[in-house]
């Protein structure tokens, strides 16, 4: 009887523990957002393992720290894909936060609302809030997770790229409460085939439709093409894509990073022939890994050493 106490002592620990590891993004009420009993979020699990989310309406963030041996002190949110319509959590969340780590880097996987009119007042901001939040959680609470505040940055794949550069170009105007003051600025952006522009011809359709609606304005669309963002403030960027990527156009790396350039940002782009789109860290899909070619820019800015 001793023995089983022990063990099931040890099992509601280790669940303590891992329930630690994911947290609500927001305290209180999710701002934007409407009530709605029958949207149910939806979690598959592919043969490989991997999950996907769909229909968020309580977005998390799931924490990542390093060895406090390893730490350096950067942090990284990490902005999955899925074209606005699921977060693709596992091979663009997960897995890369377990890399980050390795580099002594804490990482926090956000799990983020998808736009909906169903859920939002306004659908087309509802991300955003989160990636701000996202931001502005890692700061307030930098001490308690021994992260240096100013050196936070933002990581996104296709989708999540678009809304990771968002977030690295409409930092100035906060769609969330913000009293505090919190700077909500990355301090380094890592796009992988990002969605950067939702012009009509570099669009990812699905991904502008999910956000924008099917008659978007032509001003909304100049508005979330990041592209035509950029300014001297910008965050330092570096894009990994591959040139033969079908589902987002590999112009969207190159206008932008043409657009950092321009404006005198700090940029490195990595284009490889080869690796489709949605590659994440699977063997064999490009020539090498991206993440250490990433490590090796976050050193030459002093993020790591």
């Amino acid at each position: 009887m001793y023995k089983i106490l022990i063990l099931l002592s040890g099992l509601l620990i280790s669940m303590e523990l891992n329930a630690q590891t994911i947290i609500p993004l927001y305290t209180g009420k999710v701002p934007n957002s409407i009530t709605a009993p029958d949207y149910k979020e939806e979690k598959v699990v592919n043969t490989e393992g991997q999950i996907r989310y769909g229909k968020v309406s309580q977005p998390t963030l799931e924490i990542y720290l390093p060895e406090a041996s390893a730490a350096n002190g950067a942090a990284v949110l990490i902005i999955p894909g899925g074209g606005y319509s699921i977060v693709a959590y596992t091979h663009e969340g997960m897995d890369i936060a377990k890399e980050f780590n390795k580099m002594g880097i804490a990482a926090f996987v956000l799990k983020y609302r998808l736009p909906s009119d169903k859920i939002m007042v306004d659908k087309t901001i509802g991300p955003l809030q989160d990636a701000q939040q996202g931001i502005k959680t890692i700061r307030m609470r930098a001490a308690e997770w021994k992260i240096d505040p100013a050196k936070v940055g933002i990581l996104g794949f296709s989708a999540g790229g678009h809304l990771a550069s968002t977030e690295g170009t409409h930092y100035t105007k906060a769609v969330i409460a913000n009293k505090e003051g919190t700077n909500l600025r990355p301090d380094f952006m890592v796009l992988v085939y990002p969605v950067i522009s939702l012009s009509d011809s570099l669009m990812h359709k699905g991904s502008r439709d999910n956000l924008l609606g099917n008659a978007a304005s032509a001003e909304q669309i100049k508005l979330y093409s990041n592209e035509l963002q950029v300014t001297s403030d910008t965050p330092p960027t570096i894009l990994i894509q591959a040139g033969d990527d079908k589902t987002v156009p590999v112009g969207n790396s190159i206008v932008f990073y043409q657009s950092l350039i321009a404006h005198g940002v700090p940029a490195e782009m990595h284009l490889y022939p080869k690796g489709g789109h949605g590659f994440g860290q699977v063997p064999g899909r490009t020539p090498d890994k991206w993440t250490e070619r990433v490590q090796h820019w976050l050193k030459s800015l002093d993020i790591i050493k």
